[in-house]
């Protein structure tokens, strides 16, 4: 490739914008605005990272991690590939160093800020992380392995809660006979959410939001019943909503939330365990006599276990386990459930009909004679029935 030519693309896929700076991309996309240049370190960029990236419409994302280190195959790259968002990785400590508000201009794989070089990356194209996925599908046996032993490590240190329900506080909440329903802001959980509008009107479940779980459900008109979690990424309204307030606490008692609720002036229970916040929400539920128990936003596949990216998430094996088949996945509901036509629903039908077929009637000449004749009738017995009852 001549030196022209690669000047020339590279200054094809320039781009210029302030940038925002944070470590944890969670607490960064809250002060993202679209056009903006983002600015994470995060290994291995899963898919709901990269889903809340490309709602704020960033003109680009510079991880100083590897968005893709070969552990598995993650999908978070593909989807902000797929956006149109370009995405430079392996960019180093050196541009996690950039202050928020700074303007800075990308030049193919390199960050400038003015003339001085800041970092130096890797671009990604849809081609290298093709080349990356396929990389990463040979670790899987490993993952696989290290999944395995987490899971037996947590079945050893948590085995009173899972199976003798040691340690599950009591809630105000009533959940026995009733069906739940738990929101977590997970995979495309936007539209299993819309989907399940006819299920929530008729059956009318138990809300129970998990984290930002239950913003999601305040954003779709719904008020959450219970908000569980270690209230990270939960909004205070959410969490004035009047819902119960179940704070997940670790096993030596500390709870990096507990602050918070605490400060909001709200009541709360702590619930402490190793496992994840949408694990304690199937456990609490199934506990308390929930006859079904319906997730919608959570971690159903090999894939998306390890694409959250914590050890903790063999919990999230073993809890399945434990729940077994009160548990069903939103988007089983949304494929099998279909709405029953209630008694008002068919009244309102058989009016519509019968409008309809009057109207048709009174607009031929017969028709219209055929209605004089039911309109007498019907006046004639109306004065019968006034002599009668006078």
């Amino acid at each position: 490739m001549s030196p022209l030519f690669s000047r020339k693309r590279q200054e094809s896929s320039a781009s210029t914008g302030v940038v925002r700076v944070d470590s944890r991309t969670k607490n960064l996309v809250k002060r993202l605005h679209p056009g903006e240049i983002a600015v994470i370190s995060h290994l291995d960029l899963d898919w709901v990272a990269a889903e809340s990236l490309v709602e704020k419409r960033p003109a680009a994302v510079l991880n100083a991690q590897q968005s893709t280190s070969g552990r598995y195959p993650n999908q978070g790259p593909k989807l902000l590939l797929d956006a149109g968002i370009p995405l430079i990785d392996d960019l180093g400590t050196d541009v996690m160093s950039l202050k928020e508000g700074q303007i800075v201009e990308i030049r193919g794989n390199q960050v400038f800020r003015g003339d001085k070089l800041v970092a130096e990356g890797v671009r990604q194209t849809q081609e290298t992380n093709a080349a990356n996925m396929e990389a990463a599908k040979a670790s899987l046996g490993v993952q696989i392995e290290a999944f395995t032993a987490n899971t037996m490590e947590y079945l050893r240190r948590e085995r009173d809660l899972l199976l003798d329900s040691v340690g599950v506080p009591d809630l105000k909440t009533k959940l026995a006979g009733r069906q739940v329903l738990m929101v977590v802001r997970g995979y495309n959980y936007k539209e299993d959410l819309q989907t399940l509008r006819p299920y929530i009107r008729e059956y009318r479940p138990i809300l129970i939001g998990v984290d930002g779980g239950a913003d999601a459900l305040l954003e779709n008109g719904y008020k959450p019943d219970m908000i569980v979690g270690d209230m990270d990424s939960v909004s205070d309204a959410a969490l004035k909503s009047g819902a119960e307030i179940v704070v997940h606490a670790y096993t030596n008692g500390k709870a990096p939330g507990l602050a918070r609720v605490q400060e909001l002036g709200v009541d709360y229970v702590v619930f402490p365990t190793t496992g994840t916040s949408e694990d304690i929400t199937m456990l609490l539920a199934d506990e308390k006599g929930a006859d079904l128990i319906v997730a919608l936003g959570t971690h159903a596949t090999l894939v998306e276990f390890l694409d959250k990216g914590r050890a903790g998430m063999s919990s999230t094996f073993l809890t399945r386990l434990k729940v077994g088949g009160k548990l069903v996945d939103a988007k089983g509901v949304s494929k099998l459930y279909r709405p029953r036509i209630t008694n008002s629903q068919v009244g309102v039908m058989m009016i519509a009909g019968l409008a309809a077929l009057v109207a048709a009637l009174g607009a031929t000449a017969a028709g219209q004679t055929f209605l004089g004749i039911v309109a007498a009738n019907l006046d004639a017995w109306w004065q019968s029935l006034r002599t009668i009852v006078g």
